[in-house]
Formats: C-alpha cells, structure tokens, sequence
C-alpha cells in the first residue's frame, strides 16, 4: 500500500515539475519575442477581422509587458477599435475582410465595432465579408461589408431578438432550498424567478419593450447598409425568409451564395492583384500588436478614462469585478493628477452591491467637483453600474445600451424544508432578544424580515436621491421611470435618465470639450495584473477553471448557465441593487 501511494506521489511530482518547466519555457519564448517587433505588415493588405474569443471594454494590461496576452481569455473592444482607426489611415491596409466570426460580445460592444468599420470605409476602403454560418450579431456587424458572401451549404439567422428567464419555485418546493426574498420595486425581477413559476405581466411588458428597441435599433443600421427599408426586413424575420443561403439572397441580406476560394478570388480583385497570387492578410491580433504602439491622439493634457466592469462586489476587484479598491484608486489617480484634466468613466456592469455602488458613487462625486466627469455606458449599465454614473456631469449611452434598473433587493438562503427532510434540527441560545438574528434551518422571523425590509426601503429612497440629483429631476419622476424596470439606451435618452447617444469616442470628445482641450493624450486606468501573473499568483484558480470548463463540457451550456445564476444569489452578500436577473439576449 505505501508502495502505491509513493508511487502514485512521484508521478504527481514528476507531473508537477514537468508543468513548471513548461512554464518556464513559455516564459522565456515570450521574453524572446518580445526583444523586437516581430509584427510586419506588408504592402497591399488586408485587415483579416476574426472574433472568436470573448470581448471585454479593456483587458488592462500594459502593451509593453513581455507576458501580455499570455493566458488572456479575452480581447479588448478598446484595442479592437483602435485597431480599426489605425488601419483606415494605413495606406499598406487596402481593406477588411471579416472572415467567421463568432462574436462573444454585448450588443452595445458589436454596435461600436459596426460603428467604427462605417468610419473605415469613408477613407474609400472596401470591407468584405464571408461566413460558413451568420448568427444574428455575427450577421448585424457583417452586414457594415460593402459586399457579404455565404458558403452555398451555410446557414443565416435572422428572425428577431429573444430572451428566456428560468424559475424555480417549484425547484424549491421540491428541494427544500428556499430563496428568502426582500425586495422594492414592481418591475424588480431579478428576484422574481425565486417567488414564481411564471413570468408577471410586468416583467412581460418591460422585456418586451426593451427587445424591440434593441431590434428596432440593429435594424436601423441594417437598413442602411443593405438598403433594404426597416418594415421588410421585420417581413424577413417574420417569415423566415433567410433561411437558406439561396433564400437570403434573394431578400437581400447577402450579395452571393459562393465558396471560399471564390470569395478570395473578389478579395484579390479589389487589391488588384491576379487571383492565383497570394493575399496579403494581416491577423487582427498582429495588428493589434503593431497598432498599439500607435499613439492617434496627443497633447499635454490628458483626459483619463476609468475602465469599470464586471459586476460590482465588495473589495479590491480585477478584470471581470468592480470594487471600491481598484476603481476609487484609480479616480483618485486621475483626480490628483494634474496633467489629467478631465476623467471618462466607462461603466459595462449589471450592478451588485448597493454599498459598493455607494462607495464608488462618492468618489465619483469627489472627481467632479475638481474635474469634468463624463460617463459612457457599454453594453449593460444597470442597477448599481446606473448608481455609480449618476454622479457625472454627463451619461452618453449606445442605443442598445441596457440600463435603468433602479431598484434594490436582498436574498437570504433558507434550508428549514430540507433539514426537516432529512433530519436535522437546529437549536439556538443567545444573551439579548436580537442576538439571534437569522438561521438557515428556521423559517424567518417576521422581525428580521422587517429589518430588512426596512434597509431595503432606506436603499431605495438613497438611490432615488442619487439619481434626482444627478439628472435633475424629482424624486417622485425619478420613482416613476424607477421600480428597477430596464431601458434601451434609445429609451434612456428618452426618459431623461441619459443626456447623449454616443460611444465612447463621443463621451472623450465631450470631456475634452469641457475642459477646453483643443489637443489631448489618453490615459487608461486602472492597470490588471496580466493573464499570466494571475496564473502564476493563484494555481488553484488556474485549477478551478479546468474544472469549470470540463463541467460545462459535462453537463452542457443550459444547465452550467443554470449552475453559475444560483452560484451568482449564493455570493451576494448585502443589500444588492443588480440587474433583473442573467438577461442573455438572443
């Protein structure tokens, strides 16, 4: 036996050494690489757009860092359209080709991008696009191309927006695990899976509402570059009439049903070049490389932009998390600085905790009182990611930028049904009539319940109060637009709750207007720990995310999306102003 399990260690030793080694060479190829500009871009090229791998605002590592891009998992939209700008006044980039895509990104994310390939062909460009497959956001950036292809065997989506909430009452019921829930606000229904078994009319109405602006918003843009008016393609949606490649040619959401080697054969003829010459196509990634180190604006002036996204949790925070730590230390950079002379707060998050959301509020608060402070919003700015912008002097938003959601609420896990199934009694003893707060395996006493309640109450009225001030309006308007019910940013802008629709370029320009800046460098805060740092700080992290991904491979997309919203409600902790639950359009 002791033979075995000596055995069995000397194999997880030998395992263990061999990985650090590996390591250590990754390390040293990057250190390699990194002594030169290995990215050349040749005469004549194009710009070969592929986005396959999840995209946050701004992955927050420094370019300059040898270990960059080691174990990122994410690519960033402020690279991207950097990228892209650089590229229209590179006279070696002739044009783009985007080239199956599978984006892993916000609605608001793939606008900006569309947004920023418009801007692109002014310059007399061309952008071309083929795809095996279209997905309905693959399908809305694709069609920015002046001409969109389709392999003949290919499949195109294009029939609407949709979304789908999960309830789990019956769950509960069933399980003996109840979800203890506090809450104000009707249209707060980020809780409401937890307290029925159906949709309320409400919450019916307000997905609704939000869908269609979303949609009517895509097929705007659609409209334009394909010249096709909005009202047939909501006929095209409606009846299908994309399904096949043949079928989407005929209703004109694609130019030609043809195979790769003839999609390169156009590419080559826009380059003017023979079509049995090679095509000069340089990778968004080594682009991106060569690009960053192209500095578009300049000045002594700065204008400081705050990258915040992620949910919102009490702490330090990182890349994918909003906390009081980073963020406040970094506006507290920008405030102090003074070359920066004016501060953009760019916020992508659903919200979280009300105190947090509170504390960075306050700091936000602080900065304008010395700086301009202008916000743009991303794809979500919601709940608390609304909370902490409310402070600016100005909201710019995407159009299909969700946000609003003003509303607070508090779960509480309870396990009286399950302990009484299975066995198990609890008893308490305390000193005081209070000591004894709360117990998972006791129901709730209608005196803590009130206790909440009554936080719940205070939040709420402290959150109208933020937003009254902030955007000049009542509390009893602020209330009515309020109730945590979720807006477009079209929406938004109409209800008073932003001032702009704009991207984030739009929310700079302004900060520099304010600050009287004819000419002005970027400054971007907060600065992350690079991909391969973390690795090394936290192995089991590294671990945990193996794990992940093998038991998502185990048990499917559903039910790990199921898995990680109930492992979302179980890391709450406090008074939580959050958006209305995992809103996945589709």
């Amino acid at each position: 036996m002791n033979f075995l399990r000596n055995f069995l260690a000397s194999i997880l030793g030998s395992l263990f050494a061999f990985g650090i080694l590996f390591v250590m060479f990754l390390i040293f190829v990057s250190l390699l690489s990194s002594g030169e500009d290995t990215t050349v871009v040749k005469d004549n090229s194009v710009l070969e757009l592929q986005l396959q791998r999840q995209i946050s605002d701004y992955t927050g590592t420094n370019e300059l860092d040898p270990f960059a891009g080691i174990f990122e998992e994410s690519q960033g939209l402020d690279e991207i359209l950097h990228a892209i700008e650089v590229a229209k006044n590179d006279d070696r980039i002739k044009g783009i080709s985007i080239n199956n895509n599978f984006i892993i990104a916000g609605l608001a994310q793939t606008q900006a991008i569309r947004r920023a390939l418009e801007d692109f062909k002014k310059e007399g460009k061309f952008i071309y696009a083929y795809a095996d497959f279209y997905m309905q956001r693959d399908y809305y950036l694709a069609s920015v191309a002046d001409s969109l292809f389709i392999n003949p065997v290919g499949v195109l989506d294009f029939k609407g927006l949709s979304t789908e909430v999960l309830y789990y009452k019956e769950l509960q019921e069933k399980s003996g695990i109840k979800m203890e829930v506090i809450r104000h606000g009707k249209y707060k229904s980020a809780v409401e899976p937890y307290l029925e078994n159906n949709m309320s009319d409400a919450n019916r109405s307000q997905l609704t509402s939000l869908l269609q602006s979303l949609w009517n918003s895509m097929i705007s843009d659609i409209s334009k570059t394909r010249s096709i008016p909005q009202s047939d393609l909501n006929i095209i949606a409606d009846t299908l009439g994309g399904r096949t490649p043949s079928y989407a040619k005929l209703s004109g959401l694609l130019d030609d049903v043809i195979f790769y080697d003839e999609y390169e054969s156009k590419l080559a003829n826009a380059l003017n070049i023979d079509k049995t010459e090679d095509i000069n196509y340089s990778t968004l990634d080594d682009y991106v490389k060569y690009s960053n180190k192209k500095i578009i604006k300049s000045g002594e002036g700065k204008i400081a932009v705050v990258f915040a996204q992620g949910e919102i949790f009490y702490g330090e925070g990182g890349p994918n998390i909003i906390g009081q730590g980073i963020i406040n230390e970094a506006l507290i950079k920008a405030r102090e600085d003074d070359n920066i002379k004016a501060v953009v707060l760019r916020v992508n998050s659903p919200g979280g905790s009300a105190l947090t959301s509170d504390i960075i509020w306050r700091e936000v608060a602080l900065t304008k009182k010395v700086k301009p402070v202008i916000v743009s919003m991303g794809s979500v700015a919601a709940s608390g990611g609304y909370y902490i912008a409310t402070a600016a002097d100005k909201i710019y938003a995407e159009p299909t930028t969700i946000t609003g959601s003003i509303g607070v609420f508090g779960t509480v896990p309870n396990l009286t049904d399950l302990a009484s199934n299975i066995g198990i009694n609890a008893e308490q003893v305390g000193t005081n009539k209070n000591a004894i707060d709360y117990s998972l395996f006791e129901p709730m006493e209608e005196s803590f319940k009130n206790q909440i309640q009554e936080s719940i109450e205070e939040t709420y009225q402290t959150f109208l109060k933020r937003v009254s001030e902030g955007r000049n309006m009542t509390m009893a308007q602020v209330d009515s637009v309020a109730q945590g019910r979720v807006w477009s940013g079209t929406e938004a802008l109409e209800i008073g709750l932003v001032d702009e629709l704009g991207n984030l370029n739009d929310a700079i320009a302004e900060a520099a207007k304010m600050a009287s800046l004819d000419s002005y460098g970027i400054k971007k805060f907060p600065k992350y720990k690079s991909g391969f740092e973390r690795f090394m700080e936290d192995l089991e992290g590294a671990s945990l995310q193996f794990k992940d991904g093998l038991l998502k491979d185990e048990i499917g997309d559903e039910a790990y999306k199921v898995l990680k919203e109930l492992q979302s409600f179980k890391k709450q902790e406090g008074i939580q102003a959050r958006m209305p639950f995992a809103l996945e359009i589709k």
